[in-house]
């Protein structure tokens, strides 16, 4: 028997199925290539509302939703509005 995969999907808190979770994963990844941090695009064309890449205890994770908003392409413990970038000064 196979180990699970490192890679997960979830849509609306369900996991899918390892085989559906790695093509998920492929049609993702093919379609990040061609059009850089377009979520929002890559959520549509699945029929999801947004999609969201997290890891979680060390697996990477696809999270789908048909009803949460899209957020932006970014770190989900990144500065808030306000704080400067690492390493630039604030004047």
């Amino acid at each position: 028997m196979s180990s699970p995969s490192r890679l997960a999907v979830f849509v609306d808190g369900t996991r899918l199925p390892d085989e559906e979770g790695r093509a998920f994963w492929g049609r993702f990844s093919a379609y990040m290539e061609s059009h850089k941090g377009d979520l929002a695009g890559f959520a549509r064309t699945e029929g999801f509302a947004s999609v969201h890449p997290e890891s979680r205890q060390g697996q990477a994770v696809l999270v789908a939703s048909r009803s949460a908003a899209q957020r932006a392409y970014g770190s989900a413990t990144g500065g808030g509005e306000g704080r400067p970038s690492p390493g630039k000064k604030r004047r």
